[in-house]
């Protein structure tokens, strides 16, 4: 078995109130010790943590300081307490903890899992849960005889800003309101709750200004009993819910589907 590396690493945060002392790991600073020279920072390339706590973060000050700290990386014993040093008050850089590396990049990605990312599931789990919430949702507007006359696939940026990748499953106007409805699954992706409850303050002041109009948010998740009996997997639904319902946004469950859809098609009827 090849002897492992001996490395150090600090986590790097992000702490937009230090009162509060809440924070959020974006990024890990690894060395090794053998050789000083190598090391490397790594920031997170998913924000959507830090929006959650701070919904006005500078998320392009964050990607230069990684750019930053990466040209004041070297061979200096003391690179580590001056990269710290350098920091802004809202990013910080915890102590150094020894860690043993079987090859120096697979650290870097095995610690950038444990504290910044999480485990992800494969991609095509995520999409197969939520394409199946997303199934259902068009069924029973379609028995409502309505699908036809929403929008689908909205794109916010008309009502965020150029660039916002974020659609909108489907959505309709009556009256004096918008609804728009998405489909969400917080047990595989807990990533689209907080991108959703992130980007609503901003897609309702769109409505508002462009089609005066308010807005009315619905998400469509799976039941909680889906969830089984594992304590993470319950945590994680119930902080999807309460995170959307914070930010105003109605927490529906598939079983509330047809009611929305009748609900639909009298509003549409009322507006023909």
């Amino acid at each position: 078995m090849a002897e492992r590396q001996q490395c150090v690493f600090s986590l790097i945060r992000y702490v937009p109130d230090p009162v509060k002392d809440e924070f959020v790991n974006i990024g890990v600073l690894l060395r090794e010790q053998a050789v000083p020279e190598q090391m490397e920072v790594r920031f997170t390339r998913n924000w959507a943590r830090v929006r959650c706590i701070d919904p006005l973060a500078d998320v392009m000050m964050l990607e230069a300081m990684e750019s930053e700290m990466r040209e004041k990386l070297g061979g200096s014993p003391e690179v580590m307490r001056a990269l710290s040093e350098s920091l802004s008050n809202v990013v910080q850089m915890t102590e150094p903890k020894a860690c043993l590396a079987e090859t120096f990049q697979t650290q870097m990605d095995l610690l950038m899992r444990l504290y910044v990312e999480g485990f992800q599931l494969p991609r095509e789990q995520k999409r197969t849960k939520r394409v199946s919430i997303q199934g259902e949702m068009r069924r029973q507007f379609e028995r409502a005889e309505v699908w036809g006359l929403m929008r689908k696939n909205i794109a916010v940026d008309q009502y965020t800003r150029a660039g916002d990748p974020l659609r909108i499953d489907c959505g309709y106007r009556p009256n004096g309101v918008i609804k728009m409805f998405q489909a969400v699954s917080l047990d595989s992706d807990i990533s689209g709750a907080k991108d959703l409850a992130y980007s609503v303050p901003f897609i309702a002041e769109g409505v508002l200004r462009l089609e005066r109009a308010t807005l009315e948010l619905t998400a469509f998740v799976e039941p909680i009993r889906e969830m089984g009996e594992e304590q993470e997997r319950i945590d994680r639904y119930r902080f999807g819910v309460e995170t959307m319902e914070r930010h105003q946004i109605r927490v529906l469950t598939v079983a509330d589907m047809q009611r929305v859809a009748v609900a639909a098609r009298q509003d549409l009827r009322l507006e023909s």
